[in-house]
């Protein structure tokens, strides 16, 4: 290995490198020397596309190279050989309109190889990857030590032992440090190539930040940003008053552009005041009753801030029966429900409330969202199954009246953002309502939560408001840090889980 470099430089595949290209692949395929490009060869793909066809140089001099066209991700699903590819080398395969970055060589010279130069090539297939807007990367890749092994080894079986480091394959081994995976294997794939016995496996790389083209004027959003209320429990006169202070609070988070407002659990409490002379579980379904009007209102508040409403939740009388529901009033005037699944004892004795029994993750204008109310969140199963859904926030609205009810609500939060790689959004409220029964006092620090790792906040803290005291908190959530986390994190929680030991599934939901 040379140690006197002076520069190390990338630079696009010129016809003026054409001598040195062709000696630099003599000696990186000592086995097939007579392959290598002409030069008729070169000046097609450099004519085709010139982006994708770079060296590195090291001291002025080719160190080494990658070559690449752009083909239609169809072609992957069946079988392929290299002259498939392209097109007989005369690259008339190159589609511009495809959708897949395709690798059709890469190599280092000999005396050029520890310096993880390979690296540099394949870091710079992903940036163009990503700059064109394709879905990801794909080449046959060689397995050069299968020939010593085919007696007794399957390619699929090789390939398995490459994988757990009990057999090594240097092409193999690096294409997987590099974050490719094997997805098949081809038969026949190149001529010539005899270490490998004819056989070569797909390699894959997945473009997270991919965007799928479509008609509507509108693009993945990649900055969120959230206005939660901490909300102050007092004596409202009726409804109106409720509902002129939750549009002062609307008001003031859309001023800040927010995409979300995060109400709390029961906000609407304070009203029960009005029926304090009955048992609870009647002063509750009478606040119950107004319901439909505080969706209504909400809905109408969306639209005209131009915000998504997470509305917390407030009773609701279905068939007969008491829920703790809640509606996601979306900025387009759509609505969706949610229901609270698991009841505390206390909503159960005293007010007779039943569990929803529907958990789904709505899709949003910023993404896929989902809402757990309070004590769901202690119920790790739930948020798992949203996140297997995709889900980019989990909102928890909640009501807790003591600082270690609070705790277990937090605490359980954190762990939901760490084991789903998502952020999650935690509002409650905040005073004393003397004059109802069951819901004296509160105690609140409403939250935004990250995963904990590099690109987060270290103790997983994107923000936090003052305890017990009204305000909003404002925060902004960047979503592609989490395609991030989820393929290059420390730890991938997701990626990660032992699904042959274990499974989580739903069971068959009722639907009211």
């Amino acid at each position: 290995m040379k140690t006197n470099i002076e520069n190390i430089e990338l630079q696009y595949l010129t016809l003026k490198d054409y001598q040195e290209l062709k000696e630099a692949m003599i000696e990186a395929y000592p086995s097939m020397q007579e392959d290598y490009w002409q030069k008729a060869d070169i000046r097609s793909l450099i004519r085709k596309f010139p982006e994708g066809q770079v060296v590195i140089k090291i001291n002025n001099s080719l160190a080494g190279c990658a070559l690449s066209i752009i083909v239609d991700s169809g072609v992957l699903d069946g079988a392929h050989t290299y002259e498939d590819i392209t097109g007989n080398d005369s690259f008339n395969t190159h589609t511009p309109e495809g959708d897949v970055l395709y690798g059709i060589d890469i190599f280092i010279k000999p005396e050029f190889r520890g310096l993880r130069l390979g690296r540099r090539l394949y870091d710079y297939r992903k940036e163009l990857t990503e700059k064109l807007n394709l879905k990801g990367i794909a080449f046959g890749g060689r397995m050069p030590n299968y020939h010593l092994h085919s007696g007794e080894l399957t390619p699929k079986q090789y390939i398995d032992k490459v994988r757990r480091r009990e057999l090594d394959d240097p092409v193999l081994n690096f294409q997987i440090a590099n974050d490719f995976h094997p997805s098949k294997i081809m038969k026949g794939y190149l001529k010539g190539d005899n270490d490998s016995n004819g056989f070569a496996v797909l390699m894959e790389w997945d473009n997270i930040y991919y965007e799928k083209p479509t008609r509507k004027a509108a693009s993945r959003k990649k900055v969120v940003r959230l206005g939660l209320v901490q909300w102050q429990m007092r004596h409202y006169k009726d409804l109106d008053g409720v509902m002129q202070q939750a549009e002062y609070f609307l008001d003031s988070v859309s001023e800040y552009r927010s995409d979300f407002a995060l109400f709390p659990e029961f906000f609407n409490a304070p009203l029960m005041a009005a029926y304090n002379h009955l048992p609870e579980s009647e002063a509750i379904r009478m606040l119950a009753q107004q319901t439909p009007e505080v969706v209504r209102r909400f809905s109408e508040l969306a639209i005209s801030y131009n915000i998504n409403v997470i509305t917390g939740s407030t009773p609701e009388i279905r068939d007969g029966l008491l829920f703790n529901a809640g509606y996601l009033c979306r900025r387009d005037g759509t609505t969706e429900r949610y229901d609270k699944l698991h009841m505390t004892p206390d909503e159960a004795r005293l007010w007779g409330m039943q569990g929803g029994d529907t958990l789904r993750s709505f899709d949003t204008d910023c993404g896929k969202v989902g809402v757990l109310i309070c004590y769901d969140v202690e119920f790790p199963e739930l948020s798992r199954l949203l996140a297997d859904e995709g889900l980019d926030i989990l909102f928890v609205p909640f009501l807790t009246d003591t600082q270690n009810g609070y705790s277990r609500v937090r605490n359980c939060a954190q762990a939901r953002a760490i084991e789903n790689e998502c952020y999650v959004a935690i509002a409650g409220s905040v005073g004393n309502l003397p004059k109802v029964h069951n819901m004296d006092i509160q105690y609140a620090q409403s939250a935004v939560l990250t995963p904990c790792d590099f690109a987060f906040p270290s103790d997983g803290v994107k923000a936090e408001a003052t305890p017990n005291t009204e305000m909003i908190l404002i925060a902004d959530l960047d979503m592609d840090l989490l395609l991030e986390l989820n393929q290059l994190g420390s730890v991938r929680n997701l990626k990660d889980r032992r699904l042959d030991l274990f499974e989580l599934k739903r069971k068959r939901s009722r639907r009211r």
